[in-house]
């Protein structure tokens, strides 16, 4: 394979996403946004409401020669928590729900493929739905790079992302942009 591909993935609030994904080596894109809803052009304001139906979600621009797809979803899926039904942590509500968005159905192979390698992880069942196809809505400006700016002066921010870059620092060290 050459070039890029692309993932999209819903494990709660995108902002916690985004921040795991950006340190992941063969990474070169993550963008926060909306899918799975029924409402065109979704504002976040709608989204947390829970009325139009998307995730909070990213889309991540991978290269899949240093990244293979398996290898991207196994860190999803460690880095949140696939057995919460609509929520992660305190965030509650099916915009925080645990998705796969695939692309095409090689995607949705890899993505049936990794909700096994999770089950065998946990004792609770894995929740994580594989969805689309769906529309994707890139989120409004200032949600992109968010953990970058912002998040870092955020409470909620500061209790929930370290934890998940420390987990992927430790199970996926060779996975981790230095």
């Amino acid at each position: 394979m050459a070039g890029t591909a692309t993932a999209i993935l819903a494990g709660g609030c995108f902002w916690c996403t985004e921040a795991v994904f950006r340190d992941v080596v063969g990474v070169s894109e993550v963008e926060s946004g909306y899918i799975g809803g029924a409402v065109p052009d979704p504002t976040y304001k709608a989204v947390c409401s829970g009325s139009t139906g998307h995730a909070e979600a990213i889309r991540v621009t991978f290269n899949p020669d240093a990244l293979a797809l398996g290898d991207l979803l196994d860190v999803f899926m460690a880095t949140h928590d696939p057995t919460q039904l609509n929520r992660q942590g305190n965030d509650v509500g099916t915009q925080y729900r645990s998705a796969i968005f695939p692309l095409d159905d090689a995607q949705r192979g890899e993505a049936e493929a990794a909700i096994v390698r999770a089950q065998a992880e946990h004792d609770a069942p894995v929740v994580t739905t594989i969805e689309g196809p769906a529309i994707w809505y890139p989120a409004e400006d200032y949600h992109q790079e968010y953990w970058l700016g912002e998040g870092q002066r955020n409470p909620y921010c500061l209790a929930v992302i370290p934890p998940k870059l420390q987990k992927l620092r430790k199970s996926f060290a060779s996975r981790v942009k230095s």
